[in-house]
């Protein structure tokens, strides 16, 4: 079985009848969602809150009940993917996108579960280039301002147009190699004007749901 699909399916086990969910978006919590469906189908109670419109789009499908983040003042729990995990429980997230509304839906959780396989696991941030949601307006002179921190910003493209999150903005991809301090950069990034939010979760982060090539789940608790 694939290591993702191995991290995804076991989260469903920290649902509970109930519950408020941020449903995530990616590649793993992919299989979050889809065996969550089954559950629902089986009688299982929760409402998700989404934090893309593909996610909002796959639970709908499979017949998940949706609320609006608006609506809620809290989640119980949100499953999410992350391109890059270290030791300290800091990630890097935002290569399918959605950094802005997973960070939202993140920030209101009493608890983030993330899900990954082991590839995703490294000692230091910044291999992965870290995505930053900025503004369509002036977005030269903010790339410009962003790559005096140690980068290089790349605007994220797709066929051959700026890639356009479903909030309306644009995403810097910034080569920073090693990121010393995420919790100092995730600060300093956000006060750059222009910049909407990047994709450092620092502190937010709870419980890691590993799957490794031999069909194994490693749980790591903060």
């Amino acid at each position: 079985m694939d290591s993702k699909q191995i991290a995804g399916e076991k989260a469903v086990e920290y649902v509970q009848d109930g519950m408020l969910v941020g449903l995530g978006t990616g590649s793993t919590v992919y299989w979050t969602i889809v065996a969550l469906a089954e559950l629902v189908k089986k009688g299982l109670d929760i409402k998700g809150v989404p934090t893309s419109k593909s996610t909002e789009t796959l639970a709908e499908d499979l017949g998940i009940p949706l609320v609006n983040l608006s609506s809620v003042n809290h989640l119980d729990l949100t499953i999410d993917g992350a391109d890059e995990v270290n030791p300290k429980f800091e990630l890097i997230k935002g290569g399918g996108g959605a950094l802005l509304r997973e960070k939202m839906v993140a920030s209101i959780s009493q608890r983030l579960l993330i899900v990954i396989d082991e590839s995703k696991y490294v000692r230091h941030l910044g291999a992965f280039p870290l995505p930053v949601e900025i503004v369509p307006f002036g977005w030269e002179m903010t790339s410009k301002q962003i790559s005096r921190l140690g980068c290089n910003p790349t605007l994220r493209a797709k066929e051959n147009s700026p890639f356009i999150t479903d909030n309306g903005n644009y995403i810097l991809d910034c080569y920073f190699e090693k990121i010393q301090s995420p919790y100092k950069l995730n600060h300093t990034l956000n006060m750059i004007p222009g910049v909407v939010e990047n994709g450092l979760f620092v502190h937010m982060a709870d419980t890691i749901v590993m799957g490794n090539r031999s069909g194994n789940v490693e749980i790591l608790n903060k």
